[in-house]
């Protein structure tokens, strides 16, 4: 079954952005490759099957990706620029705090590894999608998809063992 390009962009495009953003550390940049990503898909040569759009589309945002740092090789945008800098609730701090470290500890991981888990973990793909994706093996993907975890486990038990930065207000 073929779908058409706004069918296509209303059911994928919130999963493309994510995917983007988690794999790029960058709103801005997560919002171009997404819009890209659908205009690569507009003017591809071959009919988006629906049973493949997923991956198909996240295949072009990590491509996308990939380009645009072989471009930008030296600039390297910084993680917490990005935090909500309004003072809130000790749990909404924490929670921000948590969530600069997960960034952070994800783009320590190699990009292969990090497009592999975060398609799995976060978008849900099979593993053979993964290993398509990647042009790798189902157990190559498997293989990656787990050490990946045990890394991202490690590096955030390392920093959740560092002592927080305290601001003097």
């Amino acid at each position: 079954m073929a779908m058409d390009l706004s069918g296509l962009y209303r059911r994928y495009s919130q999963d493309v952005y994510r995917f983007a953003y988690w794999l790029s550390g960058n709103a801005a940049d997560a919002e171009d490759i997404t819009s890209e990503t659908f205009v690569r898909a507009w003017t591809g040569a071959s009919r988006v099957r629906a049973a493949t759009a997923k991956a198909y589309l996240l295949t072009i945002a990590r491509n996308l990706f990939l380009q645009q740092r072989r471009r930008d090789r030296d600039r390297h945008d910084a993680l917490g620029d990005e935090a909500d800098p309004r003072p809130g609730p000790e749990r909404q701090a924490a929670a921000a705090h948590r969530m600069g470290q997960l960034r952070a500890a994800l783009l320590e991981l190699s990009e292969a590894d990090r497009t592999a888990l975060l398609m799995r973990a976060q978008e849900g793909l099979r593993y053979d999608e993964i290993a398509r994706s990647l042009d790798i093996s189902v157990s190559a993907a498997k293989v990656k998809v787990h050490r990946a975890r045990l890394k991202l486990a490690r590096l955030m038990d390392e920093a959740a063992s560092q002592p927080k930065e305290r601001s003097l207000r």
